[in-house]
């Protein structure tokens, strides 16, 4: 099947499950969509699950990739979603030509059916990731900035003191640098991958926007990129609510409803957040984390990220946001002021 054949062929350019899905829902239609999610799992199908990543898997569960039909695809698809066979066909010429032009991407993970040749690394731990993602959705939902930041902030810190504990650990393993790929809403994208920036700085890691498609890629430690990607989804809620609230509280037509001003807005809560973030006590200066190994692991792993950064990314530039509302701007920064980010925290409980 040449859908198949095109999928494959993305996956060789270093495009994953979730890219495509998400490429493709952002270019063409519901339709195209939900066909490039089964010709996906037509694809990763005959593959034993021993030689698939992981992440790989994770993200085919996520778009909802799994065969669920018998014989052709194209006919099944036809009938599940109530089409003609002429628009499944005409759907599928669409989506074959679009795949045929994407362009390649750096490879971050093996593809399916390449053989795992070490060990995986795991992520954040599931019971610390539980309760990190149960303290956000409190943070995000709360209507008291005090009590927000109290919760960000826990959870803040239970992601870089499991990080720093579980680098204690491996201290006696080669560092090792990974990547992933954050993708961002379309409105203000250039903005809110500033605020994506900051954080992974503060989490060891580096950044490069994609502003033609609409992600930042990531690279780091697989523990710090996991924290990246939690604690800039709950800021960028957080900031997205803030900002509707001013505007909601606006009259019709006011600048705080305008472009200029959100854009200013976004722009001043990411500069804020990443003076926050900056303020932090150096990590050896905490009791509890006190080992000679610490620093030298750490430095290691700095090292590693540097590298692989600059073998995926030969050529990247410094882009530059143009600020065009002061009141905007000085409403940003207040918001981030309140935000939770979880500095100045000695103690981290189970609870």
């Amino acid at each position: 099947m040449e859908l198949v054949q095109a999928v494959d062929a993305a996956w060789q350019r270093g495009w994953l499950p979730y890219d495509v899905r998400e490429i493709v829902s952002r270019s063409l239609d519901e339709s195209a969509t939900s066909l490039v999610v089964d010709v996906i799992a037509l694809s990763c199908s005959p593959h034993v699950e021993a030689t698939v990543h992981p992440r790989w898997r994770r993200q085919l569960d996520e778009i909802g990739a799994s065969v669920w039909w018998e014989g052709p695809l194209l006919e099944a698809w036809a009938t599940r979603h109530i089409e003609t066979p002429s628009y499944a066909s005409r759907t599928a010429a669409r989506l074959l030509d679009f795949l045929r032009r994407l362009p390649s991407l750096p490879h971050i993970l093996p593809l399916p059916g390449d053989r795992l040749m070490s060990a995986v690394r795991a992520g954040l731990d599931p019971k610390v990731l539980n309760r990190v993602r149960a303290l956000l959705a409190k943070a995000e939902s709360t209507s008291f900035p005090e009590e927000a930041e109290a919760l960000s902030g826990k959870a803040q810190e239970l992601m870089n003191r499991h990080a720093l504990e579980r680098a204690m650990l491996d201290a006696d393993l080669p560092a090792q640098a990974t990547s992933r790929r954050m993708w961002l809403d379309k409105s203000y994208f250039k903005e809110k991958s500033q605020l994506v920036h900051v954080v992974s700085d503060a989490f060891r890691s580096r950044a490069v926007a994609y502003d033609g498609f609409g992600f930042v890629a990531l690279v780091g430690d697989e523990v710090d990129l996991e924290s990246v990607e939690l604690l800039s989804t709950s800021l960028l809620v957080q900031a997205t609510r803030a900002m509707v609230a001013v505007g909601g509280g606006a009259g019709k037509g006011s600048e705080a409803r305008s472009r200029p001003f959100r854009k200013a807005f976004l722009v001043a809560f990411a500069s804020r957040i990443g003076e926050r973030l900056a303020a932090v006590p150096d990590v050896s200066d905490a009791p509890a984390l006190a080992d000679e190994r610490l620093l030298p692991v750490l430095a290691d792993r700095k090292k590693a990220v540097d590298t692989l950064f600059e073998e995926m990314f030969t050529r990247t530039r410094t882009s530059r946001v143009t600020v065009r509302s002061a009141a905007g701007w000085g409403a940003g920064r207040a918001a981030a002021d309140t935000a939770d980010i979880g500095t100045g925290r000695k103690t981290v409980t189970s609870g």
